[in-house]
């Protein structure tokens, strides 16, 4: 039975893709191709790769090795199986020299991932910092200059960052030996879990420093100047560079972002580039025309009512809005006309808006007919 079962398995040089007559390099080639497409780590749940990777490693560990291949070759798979003409056994045992055929891939693919978590434990990046910062309206528009206060972590100035009291830095983590990881063997895998005792920087301090308690940072409050751009928005962020969090081991320190949030403003309102406003005029400055003087956020601003503007009409004046970030120009402001009735009106002002209901009524009598007649039709 065990027979059968060898032979009903696929010929290792079909399954690395070579012929009979493969060098050896030929052979090396062929399964770091194999591997590399069928490994677990590229191919998460999928057992089907699964398999191939175990088939194309077990066909390569026979036929890398001259004698087991002069007894596959003579003999199939009888010839290198338990108890096989061959006389080897113990089938496949999965010991393949990953280093030796991926050279550099082997380290892309599994111990490059350890050294490369060793080392970001050694010298890590600082943190990024956020900040939000409130403004007026007119800082937003016209921009400003303020000073802020930030918490942050910087080198610990007692230790140097070195971490412990001595200066001498930290010793390497006799648990993993300084590789940051431990490997096991898990079934047909090898393992790697971040060591638990150095948390995978690979060193610890065995003496901490009495300031930053082995840390190598301490926290801090500093002033900084932030520098606010004419024409930012709500939500506009200020990045400084290296402000952030200082590195661990000589890494980089992080990055400060400013975050703006902008107070609105009583008169005006903005719309990307343009301001809005609402002014109210009187009757006669509405039919009769008129020029009207309104506050502006750059100063006072004088605004033509043309003769017959109806209320609600919006006259635009342009480059009084918001300056382009970081460009030239500005947008627009735009300012909308509500014409007001006068709740109460003394005598005098009474008998003329009468007169004047005369006039225009007598002006208006031979259209009258005409417009009934459009609204009854409407209506109707």
């Amino acid at each position: 039975m065990s027979i059968k079962a060898n032979v009903s398995k696929a010929d290792y040089y079909e399954v690395l893709g070579v012929s009979r007559e493969a060098s050896d390099q030929e052979l090396k080639s062929a399964y770091r191709k194999q591997a590399l497409k069928h490994h677990p780590d590229r191919n998460p749940g999928d057992h089907a790769a699964e398999e191939k990777f175990k088939e194309a490693s077990e066909a390569y560990q026979v036929l890398s090795d001259a004698d087991k291949r002069a007894a596959y070759d003579r003999y199939g798979h009888a010839g290198v199986g338990n108890g096989g003409p061959g006389g080897f056994g113990g089938g496949f045992s999965g010991a393949v020299d990953l280093g030796d055929i991926f050279g550099d891939l082997f380290g892309e693919m599994f111990s490059m991932g350890g050294q490369q978590q060793q080392r970001a434990g050694r010298q890590r990046r600082g943190e990024d910092l956020r900040y939000d910062l409130a403004i007026n309206f007119e800082d937003a528009i016209f921009g400003t200059e303020t000073e802020v206060r930030i918490r942050r972590l910087e080198v610990c100035d007692t230790c140097k960052g070195s971490g412990s009291s001595s200066g001498r830095g930290p010793s390497t983590c006799p648990q993993c030996q300084g590789r940051g990881q431990i490997r096991y063997q898990q079934g047909f895998f090898s393992v790697a879990r971040t060591c638990s005792a150095c948390g995978g920087a690979g060193t610890i301090v065995t003496d901490p420093c009495g300031t930053c308690r082995g840390e190598t940072r301490v926290t801090k409050e500093i002033k900084l100047k932030v520098k606010v751009p004419p024409g930012v928005e709500e939500n506009t962020r200020i990045r400084y560079g290296g402000e952030g969090d200082a590195g661990r081991a000589g890494g980089p320190s992080g990055d400060l972002y400013i975050v703006l949030s902008i107070h609105k403003h009583d008169f005006f309102e903005r719309d990307g580039y343009d301001l809005h406003c609402a002014v109210p005029i009187s009757f006669p400055q509405a039919a009769l025309g008129a020029e009207i003087e309104i506050p502006a956020v750059d100063g006072a601003v004088k605004v033509k009512v043309p003769e017959g503007t109806q209320s609600g009409k919006e006259l635009r004046v342009r480059g009084r809005g918001v300056p382009h970030l970081n460009e030239r120009g500005r947008g627009d402001l735009i300012v909308r006309v509500i014409v007001q009735i006068p709740k109460k009106l003394t005598r005098e002002q009474r008998e003329l808006v009468e007169q004047l209901s005369e006039s225009m009524a007598v002006d208006n009598k031979p259209h009258s007919p005409g417009l009934l007649e459009k609204m009854k039709d409407l209506f109707s």
